[in-house]
């Protein structure tokens, strides 16, 4: 039989397609509906008093279409040191190994746990206590090692969490599962899922910003996929936008040479012309996020070089933030340009820095990372706090897994390994609603197993959406027959965090 080319495809047209053209001829159709969406405002953000007590009537969200409560904070500015810092190190301070340095570690502490195959043949697993100096800061006298004297001068504003643990033990695994709830890839990243859930609160920027950071310690280093910011099975919309230190802060968002803003301007009024009408023809709501997108990118023209010109910043504010922020890609100028992405409202801002996998050297690269980090990370709580953005800014500083006490290698007095080690490591908030000044939790004498209070990476991501406003059990999207969530099946908010 021969068929016209501009009926053919309606031969192929499935139940779902119908239902979906259907949807689409409703009204302004769905186009119209996720364009409103997308370059609209925040649904969530019906932030007015009613009653007494601040308290607010409950929202509906704008995508998940899923009740939400007041949120403590309207953003999160996610620091991830991607590698594993040493909680041994750094936070966790167990004075008693110095009186066990080399002995083997008991039996009974590890008990049968799994290790990595790195260590898995080392004869022996002989105690490595920190060669670091422990102090107490604060009020409460958290023990801080002398390696974040910056971080130390701001304990008052955090909240440590000392019993973070995952079951994941390898690098990959362990960020996918603490980024998108899964070890396994093909899940959408957290940051994803707050943009789904809350939609965007500035229409000229991306709702979740992603910064990659240079570092200065090991140089070979965990690779970083761009499925760890991802949106999976979410709309493409949701997705991270990373920003570049180098040439367009996004790429192809200059114009071409030769072609005008007017003259692109037309051009996108043709695409969108198009685009809509294959979208009132099949209803896919990516051609509804396709046509966004190319706006979005339209707006962002003038909105993200005013973003990445530091020039209006006071001298003050930049030595505050250290000598690396004058340099694009550094930690600290990733730091400084989150402050500003929170002052515009973007959502989700995450900035990761690798190089933190010390295997064979914590005296040579730790201090090195440590540095790179130290002061950007407590100018970002100073600088937040003091424009009146802690409260409903949320920051949480850390990594995918802790490091072992046992050494991998050869042990000297002077220089040590350690191994990855999930069983425990630690965390920190800041802001958004969380206690500030308190440790939480506790581990055992060796730093290897919690103790007190145990905080599953599911738990920190639940009172993460928690701080947003958001149910975590109830923010769902149906993908191949099921509901699917941050957080899977598990996961506790944990309210002795929240002030």
């Amino acid at each position: 039989m021969n068929v016209h080319p501009a009926r053919e495809r309606d031969l192929h047209l499935t139940r779902r397609r119908f239902f979906g053209r259907t949807a689409g001829g409703m009204g302004a159709g769905i186009g119209a509906a996720a364009l409103s969406s997308l370059l609209g405002r925040d649904l969530g953000a019906a932030e007015a008093g009613s009653g007494t007590g601040g308290a607010t009537a409950p929202v509906r969200d704008a995508a998940a279409g899923g009740l939400h409560f007041a949120p403590k904070a309207k953003r999160v500015i996610s620091l991830f040191m991607s590698g594993a810092p040493s909680q041994l190190d750094m936070w966790d301070y167990k004075p008693e190994l110095n009186k066990m340095f080399d002995a083997d570690l008991p039996d009974s502490v590890r008990n049968g746990q799994r290790i990595t195959t790195m260590t898995s043949g080392q004869a022996r697993f002989p105690l490595a206590p920190s060669k670091y100096k422990f102090a107490r800061h604060g009020k409460q006298g958290a023990w801080i090692s002398e390696l974040l004297p910056h971080t130390a001068g701001v304990v008052d504003d955090l909240c440590v969490v000392k019993s973070m643990w995952t079951e994941a033990i390898n690098h990959d695994p362990a960020i996918t599962y603490i980024q998108t709830g899964s070890q396994l890839p093909g899940r959408p990243s957290i940051g994803a899922w707050a943009s789904y859930g809350l939609g965007s609160l500035n229409e000229d920027l991306p709702t979740f910003v992603v910064l990659h950071s240079s570092w200065s310690g090991r140089k070979s280093a965990q690779a970083l996929y761009n499925r760890l910011w991802g949106s999976a099975f979410l709309p493409t919309r949701h997705a991270g936008v990373a920003m570049r230190s180098k040439g367009d802060p996004v790429l192809y968002l200059s114009d071409p040479p030769g072609v005008s803003r007017a003259a692109r301007r037309d051009v996108l009024d043709g695409l969108a012309a198009l685009n809509q009408k294959t979208l009132d023809d099949y209803g896919d709501p990516e051609i509804a996020t396709r046509i966004a997108q190319y706006e979005m990118a339209y707006r962002m023209q003038t909105s993200v070089p005013e973003l990445m010109d530091l020039s209006g910043e006071t001298q003050e504010t930049l030595d505050l933030y250290g000598p690396d922020v004058n340099t694009p890609g550094t930690f600290a100028a990733n730091c400084l340009l989150a402050r500003r992405l929170a002052e515009r409202d973007v959502r989700f801002t995450q900035i990761f820095i690798r190089g933190w996998d010390q295997h064979g050297n914590i005296a040579g690269d730790l201090p090195k990372q440590c540095q790179d980090v130290d002061q950007a990370c407590a100018a970002l709580v100073t600088d937040l706090k003091r424009r009146g953005l802690l409260d409903d800014t949320l920051v949480v500083w850390g990594g995918e897994f802790g490091r072992t006490v046992y050494c991998q290698g050869k042990l000297t007095k002077e220089n040590y390994g350690r191994d990855h080690h999930p069983r425990c490591f630690t965390t920190w908030l800041a802001g958004g609603g969380v206690k500030p000044g308190i440790v939480y939790g506790e581990t055992d004498d060796f730093s290897y197993n919690v103790t007190e209070k145990p905080v599953h990476i599911h738990d920190l991501n639940a009172t993460i959406l928690h701080q947003l406003g958001v149910n975590h059990e109830k923010l769902t999207y149906r993908y191949q027959g099921r509901d699917f969530r941050l957080t899977d099946v598990h996961g506790e908010v944990v309210h002795d965090l929240l002030a």
